[in-house]
């Protein structure tokens, strides 16, 4: 009988430390989440000619960028001013907001699609905007960013 006791109190005791001893070994929620990802352009205006590289921004980049929104291939645009520290500092930031990347890369050619619908260009017409743009303005640097969300994924 003492034995039976003993038995049932360990079993006792045991089935109130596993649901303990279960969430111990379970990972623990990060208290984060990846989101968006940011494709961003770091841009230093040259001297003299920020205004024609700013018209340029509020016509044909951002009716590229319309464009790119309304077809659901992008989440959102925007342009940041900042002022530069150095000389060779960047003074704009062209940011493009994508779901994901695997979502970025598998629509590069819809988007060129896209753009080229909208602005009613061809390979020709780029590489002379891209030419004509070069005067105005200096690509410092770009970067992709992953947004984090700072609360656990549900």
């Amino acid at each position: 009988m003492k034995n039976m006791i003993r038995a049932t109190a360990a079993l006792a005791f045991a089935a109130m430390l596993l649901p303990s001893l279960l969430t111990a070994q379970a990972a623990p929620a990060r208290p984060f989440h990846d989101g968006p990802v940011w494709e961003i352009a770091f841009i230093k205006a040259k001297p003299g000619v920020g205004l024609k590289y700013m018209e340029y921004l509020a016509t044909e980049w951002k009716t590229e960028h319309e464009a790119l929104k309304k077809a659901g291939l992008i989440l959102n645009y925007m342009v940041i001013g900042t002022e530069a520290h150095s000389p060779t500092d960047f003074d704009l930031m062209l940011m493009t907001q994508y779901r994901d990347l695997a979502t970025m890369e598998a629509n590069q050619d819809k988007e060129e699609a896209v753009v080229n619908q909208a602005l009613n260009s061809n390979d020709q017409k780029m590489i002379a905007g891209y030419q004509e743009r070069a005067n105005w303005r200096e690509i410092i640097g770009n970067r992709l960013a992953r947004e984090v969300i700072l609360e656990p994924k549900k």
